[in-house]
């Protein structure tokens, strides 16, 4: 089986490609980035693509399955350049397998696509996915839900499959993640137990992780397996401001939304942090997922507990050392962060 895996250097494509390696079945991965590494990888070829620009169509032919995991977070101050990423990418992605002639599709969708839910009770697959229309993240998220509907109705013999993970962490991307959400004047060593004294307990803070080697696990499983549409993803206990103030050795303080997400507006404005506001309202208003059909249909359970993937994420903060792919590397954003500085931090990619 050969395997080609859009967005192939990230934090969730290097879990996919090791998960992929190690299955027999698989004989050939093509991992398609913007930025091809220099690290070698198991059964792996690299090759440089920009799913907004490239010619795709010659690198999914011969393929048995593609497993389309490119995205672009930033720049939030630009939405254009994410939605041309992002949905238009996706949508060249599409029509590309289609022209291949590839007999399975697997989407890298999110919980992120989701309409605003319950926190109380969990949704499964069937919650409406029409996203949160001002956050441009949910936004193209569900515009490609969109996208995969006619996909499927114009396609119908592509196996097609959609993942809709939690928050997704993993030690050797936390300091891409912080760079990509919290910035360069947050410092890593903040996030030690001891530092932070209190933890915000806002209404509707709850929300789901996952390790990434487990989501690169589910991606794995959904090439090999024949199965067919949309599965959630996360691991337990749902995250919530007493969890996190455990992880952190804080207290907690109960918090209105309305402050906490005006000093983030400001500080966002002012260019000190690329998490815009939109982002915040988005995850106090995603629904808690119940992951059921992943269990049983897909034969996936997690190795990892939410509570180990949000450690994971926090040593690597505090250890600053990343991965060895250019989104993951800890030099990407340049000697005391320099280049995050210079892209003015979250205004350009």
């Amino acid at each position: 089986m050969r395997v080609v895996v859009t967005g192939a250097t990230g934090n969730v494509g290097t879990s996919t490609l090791a998960a992929l390696s190690r299955d027999p079945a698989v004989t050939s991965i093509v991992g398609l980035a913007r930025r091809v590494p220099e690290r070698k990888a198991a059964k792996t070829e690299w090759a440089e693509a920009d799913v907004a620009e490239t010619d795709l169509v010659p690198l999914l032919r011969g393929a048995d399955a593609v497993v389309h995991l490119a995205w672009l977070f930033q720049p939030t101050h630009d939405p254009i350049v994410t939605w041309r990423a992002n949905a238009l990418g996706s949508a060249r992605v599409f029509r590309a397998a289609a022209e291949a002639r590839v007999p399975a599709l697997v989407h890298a969708s999110s919980v992120g696509a989701y309409s605003p839910g319950p926190k109380d009770r969990p949704v499964d697959e069937s919650w409406p996915t029409h996203g949160r229309p001002t956050a441009a993240y949910s936004r193209e998220k569900a515009y490609a839900e969109r996208l995969l509907d006619t996909f499927e109705a114009e396609h119908p013999t592509c196996r097609v499959v959609r993942l809709r993970p939690g928050f997704i962490f993993k030690r050797e991307a936390s300091v891409e993640q912080r760079r990509l959400f919290a910035g360069p004047f947050v410092p890593g060593r903040l996030a030690r137990p001891g530092l932070i004294p209190a933890v915000p307990d806002i209404p509707g803070l709850r929300f789901q992780a996952l390790h990434s080697a487990d989501a690169g696990e589910a991606f794995r499983l959904a090439v090999v397996r024949e199965v067919r549409g949309a599965f959630n993803l996360a691991a337990e206990p749902v995250v919530d401001a007493a969890e996190l103030a455990r992880l952190l050795g804080a207290r907690v303080v109960k918090v209105p939304a309305t402050p906490v997400r005006a000093a983030l507006a400001a500080a966002w404005t002012a260019r000190l942090v690329p998490a815009s506001p939109h982002l915040f309202d988005l995850v106090l208003r995603l629904p808690i997922m119940d992951t059921t059909r992943a269990r049983t249909e897909l034969a996936w359970s997690p190795a990892h507990t939410a509570k180990e993937a949000l450690e994971e994420l926090l040593e690597g903060l505090r250890e600053a050392k990343g991965g060895r792919t250019p989104p993951l590397a800890p030099g990407t954003g340049g000697p005391l962060r320099i280049r995050e500085l210079l892209t003015g931090v979250g205004r350009r990619p």
